[in-house]
């Protein structure tokens, strides 16, 4: 695992011994060594900074003052002289707070620390990621209709067509009839359109499920359903 690092002090023999110590330790790649919040400004804009070093007293503005200004935090570790601000540090949320003179073993428990809260923000995003593709791929398979007091999940595969009445709708499925409340304009929206395509103003069909285009009427399962005028020629272009 990589961590990106930056460092912000305007002190340039501790930007130097931080570079030193970033070099030693093969897990931190150094993006940019900057002597200012607002040089670091343009470095963090591009999103691929994972750990900053951060010196809290600076010319124009102070660390803390930059850290608050962040809508998009990196993972910070507070380098500083003053012990006095650590209070200020753990309530902006940062992992670590090194005092100078840091040495090499207090800053190696500091970048430890920030591996682990790496890892543990990965297994996390990983996590979110493959249970965001199980619900999709579970969603993209079925719609969940509620009649009659109770929750029909149907296929995508099973449904011939819906047909609009007023303030509900009529599914058609393989098995069943199934009238919701709904309307017909939604679930053009919501309907799959690599499976469905409205067709009339009172019908949605599953082009997949047409059998035969009959001059301005598809057959689906020996039901025909009207095209309407402002309709055929994306019918015709779709199915045929």
């Amino acid at each position: 695992m990589n961590i990106n690092c930056l460092i912000v002090d305007d002190e340039q023999l501790a930007r130097g011994l931080l570079e030193s110590y970033i070099s030693k330790i093969p897990y931190l790649t150094l993006k940019k060594s900057c002597k200012s919040a607002l040089e670091a400004i343009e470095c963090l804009q591009k999103g691929d900074i994972d750990l900053m070093f951060l010196d809290i007293q600076m010319p124009d503005i102070s660390g803390i003052e930059f850290l608050k200004t962040l809508k998009k935090k990196p993972l910070v570790i507070f380098t500083t002289a003053y012990k006095e601000f650590a209070l200020d540090g753990y309530a902006l949320d940062v992992i670590d707070y090194m005092l100078k003179p840091i040495s090499f073993d207090r800053f190696l428990q500091g970048t430890n620390k920030a591996l682990e809260q790496t890892k543990l923000i990965k297994i996390a995003s990983d996590t979110t990621n493959r249970t965001e593709e199980m619900d999709r791929t579970y969603h993209e398979s079925h719609i969940q209709l509620k009649s009659n007091h109770k929750i029909y999940k149907v296929k995508y595969h099973d449904i011939l067509y819906v047909e609009g009445l007023k303030e509900y709708v009529s599914f058609y499925t393989l098995n069943r009839k199934i009238v919701v409340l709904e309307s017909l304009k939604r679930l053009e929206e919501v309907l799959p359109k690599n499976k469905f395509l409205r067709v009339h103003k009172s019908y949605i069909v599953n082009f997949e499920k047409v059998d035969a285009l009959y001059g301005n009427q598809l057959e689906i399962k020996e039901k025909y359903i009207p095209i309407g005028k402002m309709y055929l020629e994306e019918v015709k272009n779709k199915f045929f």
